[in-house]
């Protein structure tokens, strides 16, 4: 019997705070998928790194038997300076042919400021330009996203809530059915034409880069992760692209509109119905409530094909609005104001007969 009871307990502290357990489940999800990919990541580039330390201690003592008027300590300046100017965006190699802070450089410096992407293959080097780039900054990215999703909300009527809508009446296909293959095509599209496809254009027009590592510098740009260890033209001198500027150009024009293409295939599939109700499991019981949005669109579809026929509805309801005038005439002429009684069925239908 207490056994019982407190399992019944149990089972009511466990309902009653069901989404604080869902809540806590989900943060030691997300912290394990941490742990998970940081092993995966240490497992994966560890021996690479290593391999790469033990080659660059081999070249650095044969360079140093090799030339034996360089010493040890002078090489070791030489590389700090090297390395410290490589991280402000200046390389040794073709230093007089690549420019970073001419205007079409400036203007793709601004463009990855501005979206979050942050390269970090340019970088202001005098205190001016630092302090600049915190006050630009700070009016610029809340500006952005502000414009960002001015953008993607125009775009998101156009491109998936009007054909869903369309569809949905069109084929009277069940709205969260219809919304999953929509936002699955959608993802397909914006994933050729702004993945593969400028994959193998970056693959075409850079030497030294792949397919997967043009793909891979593609995902990382519109997805504003931008670690800055591929970036285009950086490589290229003037036979290989004779208008690099315009190159540039281009790359920041693809880099803004991808962006915006990313995160309208993203609100695609944040305003799926099913996604509204998973996300509702972890939310606090004061604001539990389903979005009406997406209430209306699951209780149309359970009740489609409940609904009886509308001309038999509009059948029915044509006695009763009769009756109402029929019993107000009474009233009226009898001189009595009695409460209202509104008719049967069995009335309706003797009248109708």
């Amino acid at each position: 019997m207490v056994t019982g009871r407190r399992g019944d307990w149990c089972a009511h502290v466990v309902e009653r705070h069901q989404s604080g357990i869902n809540f806590a489940l989900l943060v030691i999800s997300y912290i394990l998928y941490l742990v998970i990919g940081a092993a995966i990541f240490s497992a994966i580039e560890l021996p690479y790194e290593r391999e790469l330390r033990k080659e660059l201690k081999v070249a650095r003592l044969d360079f140093l038997s090799n030339n034996t008027c360089v010493s040890d300590a002078h090489l070791e300046e030489l590389l700090a300076r090297a390395l410290e100017a490589s991280n402000y965006g200046v390389s040794v190699l073709g230093n007089d042919t690549n420019k970073n802070w001419d205007f079409v450089s400036s203007l793709f410096f601004t463009s990855t400021v501005l979206t979050t992407t942050g390269y970090g293959h340019s970088v202001p080097l005098s205190d001016g330009g630092k302090a600049f780039c915190i006050l630009y900054s700070l009016v610029g990215i809340p500006a952005t996203l502000f414009f960002l999703s001015a953008i993607v909300e125009r775009l998101v009527d156009l491109l998936s809530r009007n054909p869903i809508a369309h569809f949905h009446r069109r084929w009277a296909m069940s709205r969260p059915k219809l919304a999953i293959i929509h936002a699955a095509f959608l993802s397909i599209i914006m994933a050729l034409l702004f993945l593969f496809i400028p994959a193998w254009i970056f693959m075409a027009m850079e030497n030294d880069w792949n397919f997967l590592e043009s793909l891979y510098f593609c995902f990382i740009s519109l997805t504003t992760i931008g670690l800055g260890d591929y970036v285009p033209g950086e490589t290229q001198n003037k036979e290989d692209n004779p208008h690099p500027h315009m190159y540039r150009l281009a790359i920041t024009v693809y880099l803004l509109v991808g962006l915006v293409c990313v995160l309208v295939v993203l609100e695609t599939c944040y305003e799926l119905p099913q996604l509204k109700l998973l996300r509702r499991r972890f939310y606090k019981e004061t604001v539990q409530e389903l979005d009406s949005e997406a209430t209306n669109i699951i209780s149309h579809d359970q009740l489609s094909d409940q609904l009886p026929n509308p001309g038999d509805h509009m059948t029915n309801q044509l006695p009763v609005i009769s009756s109402v005038s029929q019993q107000a005439n009474t009233l009226h002429q009898n001189g009595t104001s009695g409460p209202y009684t509104p008719a049967s069925g069995t009335t309706v239908n003797e009248k109708l007969s």
